[in-house]
């Protein structure tokens, strides 16, 4: 297999995936016998509605409804509707494109299942020759939005059910710094934070997250962490994607939230020493505080294996109800109902260059996300109605 091209990063996602629009008959002249047909009259109230509702779908003055979802279709203004209601909303909006493209000629569902497999058989193409680019840090566009998304997508939108709040609170464009909760025993938690930023966010932006150094020492797991945009979490590699315009994810918690016993859940660990807020303000970028309810209870760890945990060289080895007791069943995640919400960003352009060597500015701003995303915690915890639904 040729070796793939290595492209800077800031044309890492010039390669869009291929988006046909469907066909459309050509507008009868006359009837079926060749006679002109007779001339209909036109209602201008209603063809000045279609017109604007087809101009505010492309984005002009409908804001939000003028955002384009995963396949590029308008959707209607609903920053936090339930999930199921959005589902629903794209579902019909999906079955009203697919017919209209049957009926236009004639062939139903065949035809958009021969551009997909066109479209799968020119991806298989690329990546035998070769012929895909990656960027500096490893991160493979086509792979993560053709595959990665594709595998993860169903846990998101069916198994964890996830809603999303404050999506708006996203920048548009230009770096921001992500800053959640971690929790859960394995870190499905940031797979299903970057799905939620492709998938709910009017630019489909991608989240590039900061990961710890186990991650990319295990075999295949560092392979595709790479490949889906993630980093080693250092202030150096962080500094160079918010200075390009990325928005880079952080769970500043590390193992100590994600391997926290289940009788501490939604109680946020210690924050480090700020290292992201010192991030933050020398690439003058916001910071979003985010905040997942859902996580903490797919693996509740009753207990931890230190011994076996050090000889394996992990951070902790869990105890759950069904792991080990169940073997390869117990690592099957519990189907709980997640919410994911993004509070307002913190600013960080009005303070000086030499803020961030400001120790006590660092400890009061890292305080103040901390809090934030706690407050929320507590805020979602008492509106929602059960774990699992």
């Amino acid at each position: 297999m040729a070796d793939a091209k290595v492209i800077p990063f800031d044309d890492d996602r010039s390669r869009a995936g291929e988006r046909r629009t469907p066909r459309r008959a050509p507008a009868a002249n006359g009837n079926r016998d060749g006679h002109p047909a007779e001339p209909v009259p036109i209602n201008k109230a209603a063809a000045n509605s279609a017109s604007t509702k087809g101009t505010s779908g492309k984005g002009g003055s409908g804001g939000r409804s003028g955002a384009k979802g995963r396949r590029g279709r308008a959707l209607p203004e609903q920053p936090s509707a339930p999930h199921d209601e959005r589902m629903e909303q794209r579902g019909g909006a999906a079955r009203e494109a697919d017919g209209a493209s049957g009926d236009s000629r004639g062939e139903g569902g065949g035809d958009k299942w021969e551009r997909r497999i066109a479209g799968g058989l020119k991806f298989l193409r690329r990546r035998l020759t070769g012929d895909y680019e990656v960027d500096d840090f490893g991160y493979d566009a086509e792979l993560t939005e053709q595959v990665l998304m594709s595998v993860l997508r169903p846990a998101y939108e069916k198994y964890f059910r996830v809603e999303v709040k404050g999506i708006e609170n996203i920048p548009s464009e230009g770096g921001a710094l992500i800053v959640a909760n971690h929790s859960g025993t394995l870190p499905l938690d940031g797979l299903m934070l970057q799905v939620a930023v492709h998938d709910e966010h009017p630019d489909q932006r991608n989240l590039r997250l900061l990961a710890a150094d186990l991650v990319f020492a295990l075999p295949v797991v560092s392979e595709i962490a790479r490949k889906a945009g993630h980093t080693l979490a250092c202030a150096e590699d962080a500094e160079r994607l918010l200075a390009r315009g990325e928005l880079v994810g952080v769970m500043p918690e590390g193992f100590k939230g994600i391997g926290k016993p289940f009788g501490e859940r939604y109680k946020l660990q210690r924050f480090g020493r700020g290292g992201f807020v010192s991030t933050a303000l020398r690439a003058r970028t916001p910071i979003v505080p985010c905040s997942i309810v859902g996580a903490e209870e797919i693996y509740p760890m009753i207990g931890n294996a230190k011994t076996l945990a050090r000889v394996l060289g992990f951070p902790y080895f869990p105890i759950t109800p069904t792991f080990p007791l169940l073997g390869p069943l117990g690592a099957v995640p519990l189907p709980t109902k997640w919410t994911i919400q993004f509070g307002e960003p913190i600013p960080t352009d009005g303070y000086p260059p030499e803020a961030a060597e400001d120790p006590m500015l660092m400890f009061n701003l890292t305080d103040q996300v901390r809090e934030q995303i706690q407050h929320t915690l507590y805020k979602l915890l008492v509106q929602r109605r059960s774990v699992f639904f």
